[in-house]
């Protein structure tokens, strides 16, 4: 049986793929197996799959009808073999030594889950570098930080999971950000965590993707996930209340940035309820050390008319394209 069990769905991605699998292929840990999970991929990405599984016996490929990012990971888990499971989207890649520093942080300290950093790469423009922790963690710990997002993300695809955690748990299948629906779970199930950011996992926001796209009715998934993490999070651990609304307020500014790059901030009755939410939590925000100074100016705009909160939007998204 291999250690580890890598995961990676396929979808329409052939122009990405083997980049993404060449730096599987090519880690200093070597005792894994690669699950390819064909998602109903109409380019070349099937063929290629099966290439690659031609190629090298670690590799294994799961052809089925389209369901989704959440329903090619199930698949994937179902079949997994190893010790432990990791993930890796198939438009991004992994330094080669990703797992050989997941894999020694997580039995060094017999965890349950280990992360590295990300690297947030865009076309044109350097990835930035964030700064970097080693450390241990409990559950607490570990889920305040994952929560406030500055140091380490609550993405699946930076992180090696202990294979028990996905006995019964699965992605939600029809939901977007389906990372942030299932974070909890996986932290509720997690007495050790060991968190070293360097930044061994490089996340390509690419267009068409589901961060870059143009705005759909399924990103307010993002704020339904963050509503009901944090309800959970105050019943598990009420002092951590404010982390958890901290988060909510920070998954609607990144819907509401989302509609106005969009364009579409004046098509959707939830624009108001979001814009409601943030001027309510006016106080709160202002003095949450969380949010930048950026953030806080905008917040002073929005509470004075969402005409002005678009112009640093606006800008911004200038600047990245």
């Amino acid at each position: 049986m291999p250690k580890i069990s890598i995961i990676v769905p396929v979808y329409q991605v052939e122009k990405y793929l083997e980049k993404c699998v060449n730096s599987i292929l090519g880690q200093t840990f070597t005792d894994f197996e690669l699950i390819l999970v064909d998602d109903g991929s109409t380019d070349r990405g099937p063929k290629m799959c099966d290439q690659y599984a031609k190629q090298d016996v670690r590799v294994k490929v799961i052809h089925k009808k389209n369901g989704g990012l959440s329903d090619a990971r199930n698949a994937g888990i179902d079949v997994a073999q190893g010790e432990y499971l990791g993930f890796v989207d198939s438009d991004d890649y992994i330094a080669p030594d990703m797992y050989e520093l997941l894999y020694r942080d997580i039995t060094k300290e017999n965890a349950d889950l280990a992360i590295c950093g990300i690297y947030d790469v865009y076309e044109g423009h350097e990835p930035k570098q964030k700064q970097v922790i080693h450390k241990v963690m409990d559950q607490q710990t570990a889920i305040k930080v994952i929560f406030e997002g500055n140091i380490i993300s609550v993405h699946a695809v930076n992180k090696l999971y202990r294979r028990s955690i996905f006995t019964k748990l699965r992605y939600p299948v029809g939901k977007y950000h389906e990372d942030s629906f299932v974070i909890l779970d996986v932290l509720e199930q997690c007495q050790k965590i060991v968190v070293d950011s360097q930044q061994k996992y490089f996340y390509y926001h690419r267009e068409g993707s589901i961060n870059t796209e143009h705005f759909s009715s399924s990103q307010f998934d993002f704020i339904e996930a963050w509503v009901k993490n944090g309800e959970r999070l105050a019943s598990m651990y009420p002092q951590l209340a404010d982390v958890g609304r901290q988060r909510i307020c920070f998954a609607n500014f990144m819907v509401l940035d989302k509609l106005i790059r969009g364009q579409a901030e004046h098509e959707y009755a939830e624009t108001k309820k979001i814009v409601h939410y943030l001027q309510s939590n006016f106080g709160f925000i202002m003095r949450n050390p969380i949010f930048t100074k950026q953030r806080k100016i905008s917040m002073i705009l929005l509470m004075l008319s969402l005409r002005l909160y678009r112009i640093p939007v606006m800008i911004q998204k200038k600047h990245n394209s």
